[in-house]
C-alpha cells in the first residue's frame, strides 16, 4: 500500500542490459566502418532489440493490465515525452545552424559559393517532393486514426495506423534510393557531411517513429487503448507529427534555399 500517486518501479536489469547492447553497438559500428567486420554490430543490435522489446512488455503490463499509471503517472509521462521531443528539437536545430552558417558565408576552401563547386544538387521538386507529400499525408492518417480513437472507432483506427506505416516506410525506401543515386558522399565538403547528417538523422527518426506506430497498431488490435487512457497512442502522435514537422524545415532550407 501507498499514499502518493507515484510509480515507483520495481528492480530491473533492462537499463544495465541496454546499456551493454548500446556500447556494444557503437563499438561495432567503428568495427564496422573501419575494419568492414559486422559481427559485432549485429550483436549489439539483437541485444538492443531484444531489450527494447523485454522493456516494453513490462511497461505495457504495468500500464494495462496492473493499472500502476494513474492519472498523475500519465500527466508526468505526457511532460517526459515533451521534454523528450523539445531536446530533439534542439538536436535538430545544431544542423540547421551548421548549414545556415556554412551557406550564408561560404569559405575560400568550398570556392566562396554555396553549394560547393563540384555538388550537384538534389532537384528539389523529384523526390523531395514527393517525400514531403508523402510524410504531409501521414500526418493526416496519424490524426484521423487519433480522432478516431476519440470517438471509440476503432475499425478507422485500424485503417489509420495502417496507411500512417505504409507511408513511412514508402519515405524510407525513397530516401535509400535517394542515397543511392547520389551524385556526392558524406565526405565530399561541409554540404555532403550537413547534408547526409541533417537528412540521415531525420531518416533514422522516421524508422524509429515507424516501428513505434507498428507497436501501437497491435496494441490496439489487442485493444489496449480507449478514449480516455491510450498514452502510449498519443506519445506516437506527437513524435510523428514532430518528424513531419523537421522534414518540412528540411525541405524548405537544405532541398529547396540550399540548393
Amino acid at each position: 500500500m501507498k499514499n502518493h500517486p507515484f510509480h515507483l518501479v520495481d528492480y530491473s536489469p533492462w537499463p544495465l542490459v541496454g546499456s551493454i547492447g548500446i556500447l556494444t553497438l557503437t563499438s561495432g559500428s567503428i568495427n564496422m566502418f573501419v575494419n568492414i567486420h559486422s559481427d559485432l554490430f549485429f550483436v549489439g543490435l539483437f541485444i538492443v532489440l531484444l531489450t527494447m522489446y523485454q522493456w516494453w512488455r513490462d511497461v505495457i503490463r504495468e500500464s494495462t493490465f496492473m493499472g500502476i499509471h494513474t492519472s498523475f503517472v500519465v500527466l508526468m509521462m505526457k511532460f517526459g515525452m515533451f521534454m523528450f521531443i523539445l531536446s530533439e528539437v534542439m538536436f535538430f536545430l545544431s544542423f540547421f545552424w551548421g548549414f545556415f552558417h556554412s551557406s550564408l558565408c561560404p569559405s575560400i576552401e568550398i570556392g566562396l559559393q554555396w553549394p560547393p563547386i563540384g555538388i550537384k544538387v538534389f532537384n528539389p521538386m523529384n523526390i523531395p517532393m514527393l517525400n514531403t507529400m508523402i510524410l504531409l499525408s501521414s500526418g493526416m492518417t496519424m490524426t484521423w486514426a487519433h480522432n478516431s480513437l476519440l470517438v471509440g472507432n476503432y475499425d478507422d483506427m485500424f485503417w489509420g495506423l495502417f496507411f500512417t506505416v505504409l507511408l513511412g516506410l514508402y519515405f524510407s525506401m525513397l530516401q535509400l534510393y535517394e542515397y543511392i543515386e547520389s551524385s556526392f558522399c558524406i565526405s565530399d565538403s561541409v554540404y555532403g557531411s550537413l547534408f547526409f547528417m541533417s537528412t540521415g538523422f531525420h531518416g533514422l527518426h522516421v524508422i524509429i517513429g515507424t516501428l513505434f506506430i507498428m507497436i501501437v497498431f497491435f496494441r490496439g488490435f489487442n485493444l489496449h487503448f480507449s478514449s480516455f487512457h491510450h498514452v502510449g497512442f498519443e506519445a506516437s502522435s506527437w513524435y510523428w507529427h514532430f518528424v513531419d514537422l523537421v522534414w518540412l524545415f528540411l525541405y524548405l532550407l537544405v532541398y529547396w534555399w540550399g540548393s
